[in-house]
């Protein structure tokens, strides 16, 4: 058993790789692969925007200026220890023991209970 799942363990199925090479060398494919690209970068900044503003409108204590200064998917909220254990168990919004979120995770349909959820765990749990 142990020579059968190492086959494919050390030797990854190479799908994916074609795939990759067969976008990448199609100039059709290509393009709309980069466009697939800059519609989620665009997404995960217009979240980023909207986290900040609704901390911002609900007036959330402390800055949330690096929420939009920040790149990539993930966001350090500045959230400590007990802060972030408040928010995964009396909230349920889930996010790294650092106080990292990611960005990618909150929508239209649930940004407005982040913000709150995050408001709320700011003003009571120091």
């Amino acid at each position: 058993m142990e020579k059968i799942v190492r086959t494919t363990w050390s030797n990854p199925p190479s799908q994916g790789a074609r795939i990759v090479a067969i976008t990448l060398n199609n100039p059709d494919l290509f393009t709309e692969w980069k466009g697939n690209v800059k519609t989620m970068a665009d997404r995960v900044l217009l979240m980023r925007d909207q986290l900040k503003a609704k901390l911002v409108a609900l007036g959330t204590p402390g800055t949330w200026d690096h929420i939009t200064q920040q790149i990539g998917m993930f966001s350090f909220t500045g959230l400590n220890p007990k802060q972030v254990h408040y928010m995964i168990k009396e909230k349920h919004v889930y996010l790294m023991a650092s106080g990292r979120i990611n960005m990618c995770g909150l929508t239209s349909k649930n940004i407005d209970y982040v913000a709150e959820s995050i408001h709320e765990t700011v003003s009571k749990v120091q």
